[in-house]
């Protein structure tokens, strides 16, 4: 079930809304995040099984002060015709040829030699 909740949120600046954003987008099932209102103070959330009190308090614990204004089920049907997009499809496709370059290096074989000192001092640091 798609929703949208709308959210007061505290925003001072230009680093408060981008904070709300990236912690609006981080929160489980979101599909898009925007913000609006006249003074840039609304949060729009859209997603399939937000948790909205669990989005505002993660809003709360890092901005201040957040509150749900509302949330509304969205239609399919609303959704799907208003972002109608006509798709252009090839009628031939060109094939693409992807070929793996690593193979015409030789394998070099790697030697390890163990190194002893035949005078072994107490020197644990050098």
């Amino acid at each position: 079930m798609k929703q949208k909740i709308v959210m007061k949120v505290q925003m001072n600046g230009e680093k408060c809304r981008t904070k709300a954003m990236k912690i609006a987008t981080m929160a489980k099932g979101v599909t898009s995040v925007a913000i609006e209102g006249a003074d840039k103070s609304q949060v729009v959330v859209i997603g399939d099984g937000v948790d909205s009190a669990s989005l505002t308090r993660s809003l709360r614990k890092k901005l201040g002060y957040a509150t749900i204004e509302s949330v509304q089920k969205l239609e399919e049907s609303t959704q799907s015709s208003a972002k109608k997009i006509p798709e252009e499809k090839e009628d031939n496709p060109t094939p693409i040829l992807w070929s793996s370059s690593y193979g015409q290096y030789p394998q070099v074989p790697l030697y390890y030699a163990v190194v002893s000192d035949p005078y072994p001092s107490n020197c644990v640091t050098m």
